[in-house]
Parts: structure tokens; C-alpha cells; sequence
């Protein structure tokens, strides 16, 4: 056994040792300055509610604002502070997360908060809560920094140590011309290798992407992450700067995308939290809930039709789930394929019939395959183990394999064309395609299934 592996350090419990000394506030502070916020902000979550009481004062507001953006829920230790305190800390955080943590708390402490705000940080983020919620402004943060064109590279220089005690996002500098509308950027890295005698002007990218601050995110998160910058600059209609969307935040915001989509997959129409009341839950759960039975009932109805069918030849109902569960599956695949696809709104109507036509020539393929196994695989079964007649149990494995070959194609076609219709007619495919696909397919499944045995094994057991 290797015993030269090096031992992951625990900084939480070294953290915890720190704060739980009894060594000075200084040295505490001095101590603890080695650290990660993010890991001291896991630490703070193991005290007690009294031993936090004692700690905030010793590592002052900005401190605390600095390790409450590494919290989850930190309205719950927001509470542990009074107004005053509270809006002391907020005050300290980037204007976008202070937003975030203003947005988790009730409205009455909000808007007293807010209300307490003073300077900048006041006024910045008002400005951000003023914003819907899909907004890119939303989720812009004011945290950047911007020089005027005209200068030299030392007095951009001068400029940017002036702004980088407030603002650390230095990496890109951003440029406005003389009636302070956005100019251009530049690289960080640009400006510390250029001489003195550099015209600044040559490091200014003028074509630098942005994005508007009424713009939708979801129209517009494509277009920023295919730039891969670590923050692209927000502009109001008069091409003023308000503030910068940073590479994090795009990581938020794609995140929050695929939750609401993986909840509207599920016929949710947003995600839910543990939080959540019943009746809320039952409200985003219930209307879709109704359309399914109703949908299941036709489906039940249409196996109703083939009772004789069942009657005559009891054995079929044995494979009924399988074909069910793989035309579902084909189905929702497609629909996962389609739904991605649909995100690019320049899509020609050319490039949707061809996706149309490989989903169906992917379901076709993966058909065959499947079905030739459940031929031989069925067959076998019904000989070896249930001991039937070989030709009777060929006949039953081909109506098996041929049900699941026609409706895996069947499903894959639907799971394209379904949420392509709903976002033809303007409603969220992600919402409507999810639950229905599956119910649909089922429908499909059970017709495939039961009408080649109607036609191909009935008329022999008459």
C-alpha cells in the first residue's frame, strides 16, 4: 500500500479550530485571512447560533459579506443580524449579490434594507431589482471597471489601481467615449504589456459584444456564451454602461435553464423547492395530472377495443409493457434532441425536416436492432420456458418485434414533431412536449401492438 499520498487538509475543522480558540480577534482575523471565504462560510455553518453572535462582530461587516455569498440559505444568518447590521453587511456585497440575498428574504425586511442603502450601493441596487426577473439586467452586477478613451496607457494604468480597490473585476476594462456611451474594451493583460508610448486607442477592441438590459435571457445566453468572455458588458438603449454579466453568472443562469427545463420535462411549469407549500406544488403538478387521465382513459379505451384480442390470445398482454416503455423511451430522446435544437432561433425550416427525417431514420435502425432481439429473445421464452408451439411462437415474437420497430419509428417522429408544433404556435415545447410525448407514444404502442396481433394472429385461433 502506497503510504505517500498526500492527505486532503480539512480547512473547515482547521477553520472551526480557529474560531472556537481563544486567541484575540486580531489574530483570529489574522489566522483565518489564509483561508477561502468559501470555506470558512462552511465552517460558520457548523456554529451554534450563539457562537456565531459573537463571531460577526469580530470579523466586521465586510468580512461577513464577503463569506455570506458562499452561503446557500443565507436569509436564515442574515436573520441572526439586526436591521442596522444586516444592512451594513448587504451594503458591502457586489450589487448582483446582494441582490440575490435581498430577493430570499421577506418583502417587509427587504424593503426596510433597501430603504437603508446609501451611495452607490443604494442606488445600484435598486437599479437591478427594478429589472423582471428574466431580464439580463437582472442579473447584471455594477462590479467592473471603466476608463474614458483619450487616455495614455499610464493614465489607464493610474485609473485602474484607482477602481481595482472597489471593484475586482479587472480582467476586461471597459472604454466610453466622450459622451459616456460604451466604446470598446480592453484585455487586462494588454494594457500591463504595453509600453508607455502605446496609443491606447490600438488596444481598444471596438467590436466588443454586449447585450441590452431588457433583453431576455433566454433569447440571448447562446449569443454570450459562444463569446466565452469572462464578462460581457450591459448597456441601456442610449448605449450607456450599467453594468457587466460575468462568466459566473452565465453559469447561474444556465444552471437555473436546465432546472426549469428539467422541471417542464416533467410537466412542471417551474421547479419546486423543499420549501414549497402543498398547494403550490399541487398547483404546478395538477392541470398536466388532468390532461393525462384524460389522455390515459383513450388509451385504456383503445385496449378496450381489443379485448377479444386478449381474450382469445392471453400471452400478448405479457409483452404490452415493453413495447410501451421502449416507444417511450424513443420518444423522449427525440424530444430531449428537438428541444435542444429549438434553442437556436435562426433554425431554416429545411434543417427541421431534416431532423425530422434522422430521428425517424435513427428510430428506424434502433428498431431493427431492438426488435430483431425481442424476436429471438420472446421466441426463445415462449418455446424453452412457456413451451409453446414453435410456429405459434414465432408468430408471436415477429408481431412483438414488428410492433416494436413500427412504434419506435412512430415515437421518434413524434418526439420531433410535437414540441416543433408547440413552438410553431408559441407555447414552451419544454412544458407541453414532456408529458404528452409519453402518453401519446403509449397510445401508439398499444395500436402497433395489438392491431398486428388483431391482423396477423387472430384469424389464426378463430
Amino acid at each position: 500500500m502506497d503510504t505517500n499520498i498526500i492527505k486532503e487538509p480539512n480547512f473547515v475543522e482547521e477553520i472551526l479550530g480557529i474560531f472556537r480558540s481563544d486567541i484575540s480577534a486580531a489574530e483570529l482575523n489574522e489566522k483565518i485571512s489564509d483561508y477561502h471565504d468559501n470555506d470558512i462560510a462552511g465552517a460558520l455553518e457548523q456554529l451554534t447560533p450563539e457562537e456565531r453572535q459573537k463571531l460577526y462582530p469580530i470579523l466586521g461587516a465586510e468580512k461577513v459579506s464577503e463569506i455570506f455569498t458562499y452561503i446557500e440559505d443565507v436569509e436564515l444568518y442574515m436573520s441572526e443580524l439586526n436591521i442596522e447590521k444586516a444592512a451594513k453587511v448587504i451594503s458591502h456585497m457586489d450589487s448582483d449579490d446582494a441582490v440575490d440575498v435581498l430577493e430570499e428574504m421577506d418583502d417587509s425586511t427587504s424593503e426596510q434594507i433597501v430603504s437603508m442603502l446609501e451611495g452607490d450601493a443604494g442606488k445600484d441596487v435598486r437599479l437591478i431589482l427594478s429589472y423582471d426577473d428574466d431580464e439580463i439586467g437582472s442579473k447584471m452586477t455594477t462590479n467592473l471597471i471603466v476608463i474614458k478613451r483619450g487616455l495614455t496607457v499610464r493614465e489607464a494604468m493610474r485609473e485602474l489601481v484607482k477602481q481595482a480597490g472597489d471593484n475586482d473585476n479587472i480582467f476586461t476594462i471597459y472604454v466610453t467615449d466622450e459622451e459616456d456611451r460604451f466604446y470598446g474594451a480592453i484585455d487586462l493583460k494588454d494594457l500591463i504589456v504595453a509600453r508607455s508610448n502605446t496609443d491606447l486607442e490600438n488596444l481598444i477592441v471596438t467590436s466588443y459584444p454586449y447585450v441590452g438590459d431588457h433583453e431576455i435571457m433566454s433569447d440571448c445566453i447562446e449569443r454570450i456564451k459562444d463569446y466565452a468572455e469572462d464578462s460581457i458588458p450591459v448597456l441601456s438603449e442610449d448605449k450607456k454602461i450599467l453594468g457587466i454579466i460575468t462568466a459566473q453568472d452565465i453559469v447561474e443562469v444556465v444552471d437555473d435553464e436546465l432546472g426549469d427545463d428539467y422541471a417542464k420535462l416533467a410537466g412542471l411549469t417551474a421547479e419546486e423547492d423543499l420549501n414549497e407549500k402543498t398547494n403550490e406544488s399541487m398547483r404546478k403538478r395538477l392541470p398536466w395530472l388532468i390532461i393525462l387521465l384524460i389522455l390515459g382513459i383513450a388509451v385504456s379505451t383503445v385496449v378496450g377495443v381489443f379485448e377479444k384480442v386478449v381474450a382469445a390470445i392471453p400471452i400478448v398482454i405479457c409483452f404490452q409493457s415493453l413495447i410501451l416503455d421502449m416507444a417511450g423511451n424513443a420518444g423522449t430522446q427525440s424530444l430531449a434532441v428537438t428541444i435542444r435544437v429549438l434553442m437556436d432561433e435562426n433554425l431554416t425550416a429545411v434543417q427541421k425536416i431534416g431532423l425530422a427525417f434522422k430521428e425517424m431514420k435513427v428510430g428506424l435502425c434502433n428498431g431493427l436492432f431492438l426488435g430483431s432481439t425481442a424476436f429471438v429473445t420472446v421466441g426463445a421464452y415462449l418455446v424453452a420456458i412457456k413451451h409453446d408451439e414453435f410456429p405459434h411462437a414465432i408468430l408471436i415474437a415477429a408481431c412483438v418485434g414488428g410492433a416494436l420497430i413500427l412504434s419506435m419509428i412512430i415515437s421518434s417522429l413524434l418526439g420531433t414533431l410535437i414540441p416543433m408544433f408547440f413552438h410553431k404556435i408559441k407555447v414552451d415545447p419544454a412544458v407541453a412536449s414532456g408529458p404528452l410525448i409519453t402518453t401519446v407514444n403509449d397510445l401508439v404502442a398499444v395500436v402497433a401492438y395489438y392491431g398486428l396481433v388483431w391482423l396477423v394472429l387472430l384469424p389464426l385461433v378463430k
